[in-house]
């Protein structure tokens, strides 16, 4: 209860005692769209809660619909949709983006105290500049429709450039899958010495924190991309002879890349390859390519940022980032740090 003096009119002072109750407790709901309803699912799980109820549909020619079936006033509403394709709920990458956008729009038409884009894959956010005249900068025209529909945050995980968060206004909190990747690789056993291999210079700095968490050496890939989704890997900077050679990037998507980095250890005399990424898109061709007999990568780990399509080849493995997001979340809603959960190492660029 909050109080103040006042005056009468006579002079006389007296203690006004206001009739609202002060002691405002905080709800958590949790909400998934289709593009990440089993991702949303698992972190509901561990955060104890029952994953909310929304009605998404999408009618005959296309337009999608949604409804919330409970009550979301005064809470504190985190909405969970990778922006990428979901072939189990014939979602493609636009439609999970339209999804998102109108549940944060019936949201904020709801009474919601606060709401929270929960964007594992953040879609279109490698096209982050201008590489060529007349061409959008689409990451930065997601994030104007995110704040247009009236989004309060947003939580993602290992973008793809860390200048899309300074296409934001509103707050933006960056997770990354390192920790739950390199402990995979800590907890495996290995006959050969582990090497980290960055497949080109953008992500150096990666490769070097992965390396430093395991405790081994890495390397960096020369890579020449003549045009869009096609690579050419030159050499290797550092000595992946007899070793096991770890490709580490942020995401995989036609594979075309990976496998040429993977053909190119390999003829430098690593022992076997292994692929670790963050988000698995795995489109066109990606499965085509990366069974062990034609890419000859042993392993493929990636989390499950990402939904895979059916048909996905036996050497991928999946880890699930449910835990970081979901501690990730407690944390916003408790207005707690959220940096601390990776020792203020969640910026990696």
């Amino acid at each position: 209860m909050t109080s103040w003096s006042g005056s009468d009119g006579t002079g006389t002072d007296q203690a006004l005692l206001s009739s609202i109750p002060q002691d405002y407790t905080k709800r958590l709901m949790v909400f998934g769209g289709r593009a990440s309803q089993e991702l949303a699912a698992r972190i509901a799980a561990r955060l104890d809660l029952d994953l909310g109820t929304v009605h998404d549909r999408t009618f005959s020619d296309g337009e999608i619909y949604c409804r919330y079936e409970e009550s979301i006033r005064g809470a504190d509403v985190f909405l969970i949709q990778s922006t990428c394709a979901n072939t189990a709920h014939d979602m493609t990458p636009n439609d999970a983006l339209m999804e998102l956008l109108l549940m944060i729009d019936a949201a904020q038409g709801a009474s919601a105290h606060r709401i929270i884009a929960v964007m594992p894959w953040y879609g279109y956010g490698r096209q982050d500049k201008k590489s060529a005249p007349r061409e959008p900068i689409s990451a930065r025209v997601v994030a104007q429709c995110l704040e247009a529909v009236g989004v309060d945050r947003v939580l993602t995980m290992d973008l793809h450039s860390g200048q899309v968060q300074g296409f934001f206004s509103k707050p933006v909190d960056h997770m990354t899958a390192m920790p739950m990747l390199t402990q995979y690789f800590i907890d495996q056993t290995f006959e050969e010495e582990l090497v980290i291999v960055s497949p080109d210079a953008g992500r150096v700095k990666v490769a070097r924190n992965f390396a430093r968490k395991i405790g081994c050496h890495w390397a960096v890939m020369e890579k020449e991309r003549p045009a869009h989704q096609v690579a050419e890997i030159g050499y290797v900077v550092g000595d992946v002879k007899g070793k096991t050679a770890v490709l580490v990037d942020d995401m995989i998507d036609t594979a075309g890349t990976l496998c040429a980095a993977a053909r190119t250890a390999l003829e430098e005399g690593a022992a076997r390859v292994i692929a670790c990424a963050t988000h698995g898109v795995f489109s066109g061709p990606a499965y085509e390519r990366l069974p062990y007999e034609v890419s000859g990568i042993e392993r493929i780990v990636v989390s499950d940022t990402i939904p895979l399509r059916p048909g996905a080849p036996e050497n991928i493995v999946v880890l699930s980032s449910a835990q970081t997001l979901a501690d990730s979340i407690r944390r916003i809603f408790a207005d707690d740090s959220v940096s601390e959960i990776f020792a203020g190492e969640n910026q990696l660029f």
